[in-house]
């Protein structure tokens, strides 16, 4: 997460100073912590992982209203705090270390939401591999920098369209969206946030082909498509054009033209 450092003024109101290197903005607005419960469907039966909860805020919200809270930090200065906050909260497990080295499939018991104040830094390759990586998943509500939110849903032929919007389209529908105020944060970033939700729907068959499709699709952007495809090693030119005239493509498209749904198509037209 990139923003301006106010580390040294978060530090003098009795807070820990922000470590611009890990993407810390602490979330500070009470008003928002609504606005994620309802975005999240909260129950009292949900097991809600939570990735970054800095200073613990969110956290506190999340345990007063479901069953367990699996709170990941990666910032070991912050778990005494942590700690101290919720001893007497039964229901939250903190885990100290990197959410994407972690291993978060064997949390007991599993996570069904995401609902977190995703770190910058992490926030495109950590929902990417939930989507397929952490099968319990119902639901996510993410805060995320606004151009990530974006993209998440993206239409084909658009700046925004890559490949996380294709993967998760293809695995997600989106049921929310709300803007948030650099405000709400401290240190107050220097980019736009959004929060997004999106509820998770079967998993075609051919995913794992298809992720790795798309990741070589979009590789080389303003190539086509085949050629793409052909560099990655995936298939060569000419079957990847005679596949992309099976799902009615012209061989010359590039990989933004096709719809999440066209890519499982062309997995399957390619064998």
């Amino acid at each position: 997460m990139t923003g301006r450092d106010d580390g040294s003024r978060a530090g003098r109101s009795g807070q820990p100073p922000a470590k611009r290197e890990l993407g810390q903005h602490f979330l500070v607005d009470e008003n928002l912590l609504r606005v994620i419960g309802r975005l999240a469907e909260l129950r009292p039966e949900d097991i809600v992982l939570e990735v970054g909860p800095g200073l613990g805020a969110l956290t506190a919200y999340l345990a007063d209203r479901v069953a367990v809270v699996h709170a990941v930090e990666v910032d070991r200065s912050l778990e005494p705090r942590l700690r101290r906050a919720f001893t007497g909260h039964g229901n939250v497990e903190l885990q100290i270390g990197d959410a994407l080295r972690l291993d978060l499939p064997s949390l007991d018991p599993p996570p069904t939401k995401l609902v977190s104040n995703l770190p910058y830094n992490i926030a495109t390759p950590l929902v990417v591999e939930s989507l397929d990586g952490l099968s319990s998943l119902e639901l996510w509500c993410v805060m995320v920098q606004r151009e990530v939110a974006d993209r998440f849903f993206a239409q084909p032929s658009t700046k925004a369209y890559g490949a996380v919007s294709v993967l998760v389209q293809l695995a997600a529908e989106r049921t929310g969206f709300h803007p948030v105020s650099r405000e709400v944060f401290r240190p107050r970033p220097n980019v736009d946030s959004a929060l997004v939700a999106f509820r998770r729907r079967a998993l075609p068959h051919s995913y794992p082909r298809v992720k790795e499709l798309v990741a070589a699709a979009f590789a080389h952007r303003r190539k086509r498509l085949a050629n793409s495809l052909e560099l990655a090693g995936l298939t060569d030119r000419d079957a990847a054009a005679t596949a992309l005239e099976a799902i009615g493509r012209d061989q010359n498209a590039r990989a933004e033209e096709l719809a999440p749904t066209e890519f499982i198509a062309l997995a399957e037209a390619l064998g």
